[in-house]
């Protein structure tokens, strides 16, 4: 997939996410952007399992983007809740 398909594919997964994760993190802004990350970390995270990750624009790339979405706003949200407490 070329970098513009990347992009727009962990932007669909960061809102995805955003809506599972109940709108938390800091803003839709911040989440699209952590859904185009949580898109990469999601094709490694499978890939190193021994699954086939990211492979193209459809539905099973998709679930692996959004799991990704999904780990890295949870892991964002952990840490700065943590830092806010301090």
């Amino acid at each position: 997939m070329g970098i513009i398909a990347w992009i727009v594919f962990g932007l669909i997964a960061g809102w995805i996410a955003n809506k599972i994760m109940h709108g938390e993190g800091s803003g839709l802004l911040m989440n699209l952007v952590l859904g185009v990350v949580g898109a990469f970390v999601g094709g490694l995270l499978i890939s190193a399992i021994g699954g086939v990750g990211v492979t193209g624009f459809n539905l099973w790339s998709l679930l692996v983007a959004v799991l990704g979405a999904i780990v890295v706003l949870w892991l964002y949200n952990a840490f700065s809740s943590r830092r806010r407490a301090s």
